[in-house]
């Protein structure tokens, strides 16, 4: 087997150099994106090398209230991100978000580690980890564009919902169109990946593995794992996330309480 090819200083620097390329198209058409390069740039070295620092000591003493610790850690982070890219916003939003990717990304990380891969144990950091930092990484977009619809349809559509509560309709009723179309939004991102990975694209976890050595047939059935739980995560946790956002904006009496949904200043 092929050992993996080590990336010392300067190969991150020569990398870097990459980055400099967009800051300096950002300066000639005058995009006005070079301090978001620079930020997200710096960002993305500072959180991975701190990742990796973070790792070496749970990959090493393997204890499942580290393994545990640094999932929940990662959940927490995930639900205030796709918090954050939402428009709009409503007291309770975070824990909607957290309960969501919980149940949803570790559910499905879980299932993946501990049944379909079958590791033993079954929260080994090396597999659990990545298994869960993958899903959450692509389940938070479509939990993210989920809420946001939902609360943008709920605000901009207001009289439509009224007006058929006023009618005899449950909330459940009257929301339910609103649901089903902010679920849809929440799943189109993963269902247009499904459908050009491995014609289009190679999706890092294939790719790590090729380069790590492992057999492309192998590789791409890791893959298909990875893609299927993925697709559970962002339909789970976008119908949870959707629900838990509609049941707080209706009180028991079956009214729209408007007044919860608040703009977010950007």
């Amino acid at each position: 087997m092929t050992e993996l090819a080590e990336i010392g200083p300067w190969q991150l620097a020569l990398a870097t150099s990459l980055i400099l390329l967009n800051g300096a198209l950002s300066l000639w058409l005058r995009l006005g994106l070079t301090r978001k390069v620079l930020i997200a740039s710096a960002r993305t070295v500072v959180q991975l090398l701190l990742l990796g620092w973070i790792l070496v000591p749970i990959f090493t003493f393997e204890q499942p209230w580290m393994v545990m610790g640094i999932g929940t850690l990662m959940i927490a982070l995930a639900a205030r991100e796709a918090v954050r890219r939402s428009a709009r916003t409503y007291r309770g939003i975070h824990g909607a978000a957290f309960l969501a990717l919980l149940i949803g990304c570790g559910g499905s990380a879980l299932l993946g580690s501990a049944v379909i891969v079958g590791v033993d144990p079954w929260w080994d950091p090396r597999y659990l980890i990545p298994l869960l930092g993958m899903v959450l990484g692509n389940a938070l977009t479509g939990l993210s564009l989920g809420i946001d619809r939902c609360l943008s349809v709920l605000d901009e559509q207001r009289p439509r919902v009224e007006a058929l509560l006023s009618m005899g309709a449950t909330w459940w009723e009257a929301a339910r169109p609103v649901a089903a179309e902010s679920v849809r939004m929440a799943m189109i991102p993963i269902l247009n990946a499904m459908s050009a990975v491995g014609l289009v694209t190679i999706p890092g976890m294939m790719t790590g593995q090729l380069l790590g050595g492992t057999p492309p047939d192998q590789a791409a059935r890791y893959q298909i794992v990875i893609m299927f739980m993925i697709a559970a995560a962002v339909a789970l946790g976008s119908v949870l996330a959707v629900l838990i956002s509609l049941r707080a904006l209706f009180d028991g009496d079956h009214r729209l309480r408007h007044e919860r949904i608040r703009r977010r200043d950007r």
